[in-house]
């Protein structure tokens, strides 16, 4: 009776819905996408009855290692090797790409078969419980060990390569009968094989392209469903550690077979004021039946909060539009509306990042079968060949940096925790925009990038057809190229922080003319298919003016060549790369095109280490006695010295004041980063970041802060001033400033008034003899006192001083604490060249994920519980048990010294 008075209020259709069985409800409910990173069996290697038959493709042999030669070494054409005759995966995972390739001519034909499905470890009754049960996302090679000799130091000395195997058994209820089933992957790392059932589904090679797989002709709704995939990342596949497993979200999406398609909204604004924004809609409808279908299409917008949720009712609506969509294909209707007074998007701190939310739903027969919702930003943005970037009307210097996807200890595995950490650390140094180096990034970095407001340059290749290491993305671009563009494209175009995209990075077709140029013409045509509104570029380090590429780009996006490569006397007659100046050359040649620096600067420097003597210059190379230490594996801290092809912050902001119609720069590295840690193979990251591999700031990052937040009262003194050995001796004293002229003091005995000259970013005391004490500065803007700063010399290490990023974190397993150990003396002053051995201990229902201290040159495995303290600093990374509440304690020991603690409590999670 409660029923049907019930079913008599409601409209027919839901009336009829609430009529029906369950199950026959589950059938029209619009989509589910569910997270399925719980509970997977992880083991690595081939069973013994795979043979050779699970390789995507034949690979060349690596005869030699290439690791360590000079990053900007010219490409070469890679080995390439006929599969005839030999049983390849290769035929049936290309029919993966088809939806991403425009010319149905060229799309592929599944073979018959499933190979792979006599495998032990693909069969559905393989017993798996000796496997390891692991969450995802998972990265399996950051636990080490590190590998201290041999090659690999260019893969960050981690064995990342090697076939791994992941199964889950999958909850597919009788009720999803009918429906499309779609397994989707944010990343995995890399040669990605899929079978459910037994059945071969499809695949993906490239690592970091996010992909889809249509698991519905091979699921058993009701019964029992084992989804296995196989990855196989090659070795010398990379010139930085890639990571390696599962290493990013995996998703089920359920849906009505009628269904709007993968990333198949497009939203774009082309007229944006402060009175009104107009914005248009494309949506893509897909029908997987078998009958053509006549839908009605409408969509809802939304604001979001500054968290993401919605706030208010309906700030526009699109009328409903009828739809025709064949059986087995796609159809497209186009929309437009617009919003009075936008809440616009720009990035802080002139600007907001605010966003909205569009709701769509399609109808068939009344009913609604399905529901997508596309977050998106109201603002207009223009790269101009004289003014740079505007956004919505503000000119906005780029103030960018490039980064790699680990996240330091954790490895590549995607955490939010840990990535939105790393951007709060940069926006306090002014950052406003990322550049992707050098492949898609997590979805999730992107919507951290909308919602945190940064611009983002978004590239997809490091190789086009010519290979960097052995064994590259080149062995496969000939075939995937173009599906991997599309879908970089399709997934990333609707975010408001997308400035731009980059198709390639420092590749080897720079140097083969025509040839070369008809590859990036294509790829840029590419980008325009699927996003007119944006430009398309490629980072150049070797293509001048009059060469063939640059004319195929819609600006010029250059690597350090704006600041010249290698214009040392001591270079002259080399074969490496040798550049003059070239921004106003390039200018030149193409007035109409803006310009950019992709990548800036690539300077070297270890936290906390100085050595001398010092340079004079404003930039020098790297070498020992200048800056470097071959036999340490350290770079001075004075962040004067560079890498051959580089410069030092100094000198490319003085480049870029030279040049006013420049956009800006992307500085190589944000962070430092595992892998590639020139100038010394053996260590395991980078030299070259603004913050070390734990995210502790160097001093450089205040350098940065100087010019890029050049309102805030900043000063900040280097080096420390602990120095025994050097009574007596000349030891240079630098401050970094957002003032103009400073004094010094040292010990109360002024060493002169100093104030910037031109091209000058620094104040430098460079003749200052230590003697213990105290060494402080005043600083001055247009006269006026601006800002202080003091450095003392410290007494003997006494205690560890513990602080959380966070002191209540949520109890999901996911959510983390970042606790900093500082090595203090017994008045509270850091001790700068501690290096005590510190000991992690937990109390309560949490436990340490990774331990580290940002030394370069340190193998200790990342989970040990404990970690020697580099410069007087060291890290724990802690996270609350999964549902557990409670307290939870970090203690920190070390020999000699008194311990400290840290205290965490449980957040609620967020719903």
């Amino acid at each position: 009776m409660l029923l049907a008075t019930l079913a008599a209020l409601l409209p027919a259709t839901v009336a009829a819905q609430v009529r029906m069985p369950d199950h026959e409800r589950a059938q029209l409910a619009p989509r589910e996408r569910l997270l399925i990173n719980d509970g997977w069996r992880f083991t690595s290697g081939d069973p013994a009855d795979a043979g050779e038959r699970l390789a995507y493709d034949l690979r060349p042999v690596v005869k030699y290692s290439e690791d360590g030669k000079a990053a900007d070494a010219e490409p070469v054409a890679p080995e390439r090797l006929a599969a005839a005759g030999h049983s390849v995966l290769k035929p049936w995972i290309l029919p993966t790409g088809n939806a991403f390739i425009a010319d149905p001519s060229k799309r592929h034909v599944r073979p018959a078969g499933h190979p792979g499905s006599d495998v032990s470890y693909v069969q559905p009754a393989f017993d798996d419980r000796a496997w390891r049960q692991v969450d995802l996302p998972h990265d399996w090679a950051i636990e080490g060990p590190f590998l201290p000799e041999g090659p690999y130091g260019g893969m960050g000395r981690l064995k990342s390569w090697g076939p791994v195997w992941y199964r889950k058994a999958l909850a597919i209820p009788a009720a999803d009968k009918g429906k499309s089933l779609f397994l989707d992957v944010d990343g995995a790392m890399s040669y990605a094989t899929v079978w459910l059932n037994g059945k071969l589904v499809g695949g993906w090679p490239y690592g970091y392209t996010s992909w889809r797989v249509d698991l519905t002709p091979y699921a058993n709704p009701g019964g029992r469903n084992q989804l296995v995939i196989r990855l196989d990342n090659p070795g010398e596949s990379a010139r930085w550690y890639p990571g390696s497993g599962i290493y990013r979200n995996v998703w089920l999406t359920k849906t009505q077979p009628v269904h709007v398609g993968q990333w198949g909204t497009v939203i774009t604004t082309p007229q944006v004021s402060k009175a009104a924004a107009q914005v248009r809609l494309a949506v893509t409808v897909d029908n997987a039946g078998s009958d053509a279908a006549a839908v009605d299409v409408g969509t809802d917008i939304y604001a979001l909060d500054d968290a993401g949720a919605r706030t208010g009712g309906i700030v526009a609506r699109t009328a409903r539009a009828r739809l025709a969509v064949p059986a087995g294909g796609s159809s497209v209707t186009q929309a437009a509306v617009t919003i009075d007074k936008p809440r616009l998007w720009g990035p802080p701190p002139t600007q907001q990042p605010h966003r909205y939310l569009a709701v769509t739903t399609v109808y068939r027969d009344g009913r609604a079968v399905d529901r997508y919702e596309t977050r998106f930003g109201v603002r207009s943005l223009r790269l101009d060949a004289n003014e740079g970037l505007s956004v919505n009307g503000e000119r906005l210097p780029i103030r960018g940096i490039n980064a790699h996807q680990d996240l330091g200890a954790l490895g590549t595995a995607w955490n939010y925790r840990a990535a939105e950490r790393q951007l709060e650390i940069l926006a306090g140094m002014g950052v406003n925009a990322l550049r992707m180096s050098h492949y898609p990034h997590a979805p999730e970095l992107m919507e951290l990038a909308d919602r945190m407001g940064f611009l983002v340059f978004d590239e997809v290749f490091d190789a086009w057809e010519r290979r960097k290491t052995p064994l590259d993305f080149s062995l496969v671009f000939p075939d995937w190229h173009e599906q991997d563009l599309r879908s970089l494209i399709r997934r990333d175009r609707n975010h408001p922080s997308v400035m731009a995209w980059s198709v390639g990075n420092e590749v080897g077709e720079q140097y083969t003319g025509k040839d070369g140029a008809a590859i990036g013409a294509k790829l840029v045509a590419i980008a325009h298919a699927e996003d007119p509104t944006r430009l398309a570029s490629s980072g150049m380090n070797f293509a001048k003016p009059e060469m063939a590429l640059p004319a195929t780009l819609d600006f010029i996006s250059l690597n350090y060549q704006g600041e010249g490569i290698r214009q040392d006397p001591e270079f002259e007659g080399t074969d490496r790369i040798r550049t003059p100046p070239q921004f106003p050359r390039f200018h030149d040649r193409f007035p109409d095109k803006p310009v950019l620096s992709s990548e800036s600067a690539s300077a070297f420097s270890s936290r906390g280490v100085y050595l001398f003597p010092v340079t004079r210059a404003n930039s020098s190379i790297t070498r020992d006695g200048r800056g470097g230490d071959s036999v340490n594996h350290q770079v001075s801290a004075y962040e004067l010295y560079a890498v051959d092809f580089g410069s030092s912050a100094d000198k490319v902001f003085g480049s870029l004041d030279q040049h006013p119609f420049v956009a800006g720069e992307f500085v190589w590295t944000g962070f430092d980063y595992l892998g590639e840690p020139t100038p010394y193979y053996t260590s395991r990251s980078a030299y070259t970041g603004i913050v070390d591999l734990a995210g502790f700031p160097k001093d450089r990052y205040y350098l940065y802060q100087s010019r890029w937040r050049a309102g805030l009262p900043m000063a900040h003194i280097l080096p420390h001033w602990t120095w025994p050995e050097r009574q007596g001796e000349v030891t240079p004293v630098h401050v970094f400033t957002s003032a103009d002229e400073g004094e010094l003091f040292v010990n109360g005995q002024s060493q002169g008034r100093r104030k910037k000259g031109p091209s000058e970013y620094r104040l430098r005391w460079d003749d200052v003899v230590y003697a213990p004490g105290e060494v402080s500065v005043v600083t001055y803007r247009d006269g006026k006192e601006w800002a202080r700063d003091r450095v003392v010399t410290a007494g003997a290490a006494a205690r560890l001083d513990l602080s959380a990023d966070r002191t209540a974190i949520r109890n999901d397993g996911s959510d983390l604490s970042f606790v900093t150990v500082r090595v203090v003396d017994d008045q509270g002053n850091l001790a700068p060249r501690a290096n005590q051995r510190v000991r992690f201990e937990v109390t309560g229902p949490g436990e340490i994920v990774a331990t580290d201290n940002g030394d370069p040159t340190d193998l200790e495995a990342f989970k040990a519980p404990e970690r020697r303290a580099f410069n007087g600093l060291a890290l724990a990374i802690v996270r609350f048990k999964p549902g557990q509440a409670g307290t939870v304690t970090v203690r920190a020991s070390a020999d000699g010294l008194k311990s400290g603690t840290a205290t965490l409590q449980a957040a609620p999670v967020r719903k």
